[in-house]
């Protein structure tokens, strides 16, 4: 059964195409961190769709008042997971520009395929009426994913969406079961893992895509 996510966007073709310049091989570092980014926009549009929108008043130009809605900025946060979570956080930040920023730490042990915690800048206490939007590419055993989120739920986290650009089927179901109050976003669900635990046909290593040729 296919884990319960919103993949929708995946009908999109300019998301269609997006991904496949990601999946692409050829593709050079600076050219992959720009189609992230652009892709990442896109995720960033879903993503948000369901904020709650305050009630205010602007001038216009023409000197007179206008009713218009506005965003609570400081009740959302962006949690990239480091360090390929970093390509997807300018995306979230353009929406959002007010919106708090905590960097999550974590690698994974390439022989268990485990992730290692390095740390984050979560606050030991995170507000009730805050939104956690957790940011990482891929979202393949799902062991990094439940790891965040577990982080983020300790420390009081009440509303999580986890947003990936391409999940393993095994991965997005562990974390649906794990946490299934958490609403998964992601561009595509890829069928398996390979013997190293990378998605297939994934897009290889995201980190080293934006950074390393």
């Amino acid at each position: 059964m296919r884990p319960s996510v919103e993949a929708a966007i995946n009908m999109h073709p300019i998301a269609r195409v997006l991904l496949g310049k990601l999946r692409d091989e050829n593709t050079p570092n600076v050219l992959f961190r720009q189609y992230l980014h652009h892709l990442s926009m896109m995720m960033a549009i879903q993503a948000l769709e369901g904020l709650h929108l305050e009630n205010g008043e602007v001038t216009t130009p023409l000197g007179v008042r206008a009713q218009v809605p506005f965003i609570l900025e400081s009740t959302h946060a962006f949690v990239p997971i480091m360090r390929a979570g970093q390509g997807m956080l300018g995306a979230f930040q353009e929406m959002i520009p007010g919106a708090l920023v905590w960097h999550m730490d974590m690698d994974r042990d390439e022989e268990t395929h485990r992730p290692n915690f390095r740390g984050s800048k979560v606050p030991k206490v995170i507000s009730r009426g805050t939104t956690c939007y957790v940011l990482d590419p891929m979202l393949a055993t799902g062991g990094s994913a439940c790891a965040a989120v577990a982080h983020l739920k300790k420390h009081g986290a009440k509303r999580i969406i986890y947003v990936a650009i391409i999940a393993a089927n095994a991965g997005a179901a562990r974390l649906n079961k794990e946490h299934r109050d958490v609403k998964i976003h992601v561009t595509a669900i890829d069928p398996e893992l390979n013997e190293n635990a990378f998605i297939v046909p994934g897009l290889g290593d995201a980190g080293d895509r934006q950074w390393r040729k």
